[in-house]
């Protein structure tokens, strides 16, 4: 398994607020029991204070994608440096789950936590597949959605760079509000045009014959 795929939990944490809408999913035990997806075993160790500890690393992370998406770079790589330095792991060599045809283990790189809490072990994760990910492909690669309200956290693994959405929702939104906003535009040029013309011709002098 790629490193880089951890990377998707700093997507989930920084995605679970929509600060434009004033909406936050992240306000139970359970909305962050979720987060963890299949790993069972961690989601146990939540407790009530991890709440408020996952919107403070969720905050920290949406400045990496944040700057990022503004052109940022060395901001953004020093924000997620700060966030390794305070939630480190360890990478081991793993094979559980894993099995080739002759049902050997199918050895890949884990990335181990030690928290002291659900939070430290789910920021050590999300922070260290994210760095992946930035050195993989690059800081360009992490972008905040362009379709107004959203703003959601995204990572681009297009072969073009060409991402600027986080869905196929969003970007479909986005060019009808775009295609919608042109034929305004031409209409109110066509009647501009239309007045301009009756103005000039009411101003025009006649010409006795």
């Amino acid at each position: 398994m790629e490193l880089a795929y951890y990377s998707d939990y700093a997507v989930r944490l920084v995605n679970t607020e929509e600060p434009a809408r004033n909406k936050d999913s992240l306000t139970s035990v359970e909305a962050v029991r979720e987060l963890f997806g299949g790993s069972t075993q961690a989601a146990r160790r939540v407790s009530d204070s991890d709440v408020t500890r996952f919107r403070s690393v969720r905050s920290r992370l949406r400045a990496v994608f944040a700057a990022a998406d503004a052109g940022e770079e060395t901001q953004a790589v020093d924000l997620l440096n700060s966030l390794l330095l305070e939630f480190p792991v360890s990478p081991q060599i793993s094979g559980h789950d894993y099995r080739d045809e002759d049902g050997r283990p199918k050895w890949h790189m884990h990335l181990a936590d030690h928290p002291s809490n659900a939070t430290a072990g789910y920021a050590a994760i999300a922070a260290m597949g994210l760095a992946f990910h930035l050195t993989q492909y690059g800081v360009d690669r992490l972008g905040l959605c362009e379709a107004t309200p959203c703003r959601n956290a995204y990572l681009d693994t297009s072969t073009n760079r060409s991402r600027r959405y986080c869905s196929d929702r969003c970007a479909t939104r986005a060019n009808v509000a775009a295609y919608r906003a042109r034929k305004r535009l031409e209409t109110e040029r066509s009647a501009s045009t239309g007045r301009t013309a009756e103005a000039s011709q009411e101003t025009t002098p006649r010409t006795d014959r």
